[in-house]
């Protein structure tokens, strides 16, 4: 399925479970409330963030009553300032409630993602180091925590266990070597790129005689980062992995690799702090 197509099934899917999740059979606090009464509401953030998750929040209240309206100031991979508010809303007062914490729990963690990476993304800025996420998600927010890191300004390392081979120490012995373990690469799927996880110059050696196309290099130090650099001389793409933090990010750029991949940009988030408020009630 292409990239596109299984993002928009994400979201759909995304958008019914967390009703199901916290709706069940039936929102009963939104009772309370007579289902005559109409309300308009602002969603603010009360910390700078960058946005993202328009598209599941829009989902979400299509799914549950297609009468409330969205108005959004402010479009994915936008930065956000303490106090702003970039989402009205309208419509009955019991959808708007009934929606809330589902919404905000979706745009809290994307919007978390989104800013961590644009973070990262700026102390990179001007060393033309990409920066990668991994597979470290969050369960069953696959796709739509790898779409918050391109709103950040990241890229998109593999998708899952089917878009691209990382060859790892198991795979390695399991497989009975590195060069073992790529040719068998090749003839399952010659198209696809073949990275190999190194964690010594020998395993370098051997992956880039094997003809890897990328080469991660697991937990090396700065020196052994920049003689990798060195001994590979654009033979294959070099990911640094392992230490990666806000600390290190640009010494490890400066070592002269191709790209850095950090499980912080999703794993290791914190969520935005949002807030939704009623502002106006009337009669429908």
């Amino acid at each position: 399925m292409h990239y596109q197509d299984a993002l928009i099934e994400e979201i759909r899917a995304s958008a019914a479970h967390l009703l199901a999740e916290d709706v069940g059979p039936g929102d009963i606090t939104a009772q309370l409330i007579p289902d005559t009464q109409w309300a308009s509401a602002r969603v603010i953030t009360r910390e700078p963030a960058v946005l993202c998750g328009m598209a599941w929040v829009e989902e979400l209240f299509r799914r549950l009553d297609v009468s409330v309206t969205l108005r959004w100031s402010a479009a994915d991979g936008d930065p956000l300032e303490a106090g702003q508010c970039f989402l009205e809303l309208e419509g009955p007062a019991r959808s708007l409630l009934t929606g809330e914490r589902a919404a905000l729990n979706l745009l809290q963690t994307l919007s978390a993602t989104a800013t961590r990476t644009r973070h990262y993304a700026m102390l990179l800025e001007g060393t033309g180091v990409r920066l990668l996420d991994t597979r470290k998600t969050l369960p069953g927010l696959r796709l739509a925590q790898k779409y918050a890191v391109t709103c950040g300004g990241g890229h998109n390392h593999r998708i899952g266990l089917y878009d691209a081979f990382l060859i790892k120490e198991n795979h390695i012995a399991a497989c009975g070597g590195i060069e073992a373990a790529v040719k068998a690469a090749r003839r399952i799927a010659s198209d696809l790129p073949v990275e190999v996880e190194v964690e010594s110059f020998e395993e370098l050696d051997q992956a880039l005689a094997a003809g890897a196309d990328i080469v991660m290099l697991d937990n090396f130090s700065l020196d052994d980062m920049r003689e990798a650099v060195k001994r590979n001389a654009g033979r294959a793409t070099l990911e640094a992995s392992g230490n990666v933090d806000e600390t290190t990010l640009r010494a490890i750029a400066d070592t002269g690799v191709d790209c850095i991949s950090s499980g912080a940009l999703t794993k290791d988030i914190k969520a935005i702090d949002l807030s939704m408020r009623i502002v106006e009630l009337g009669n429908s």
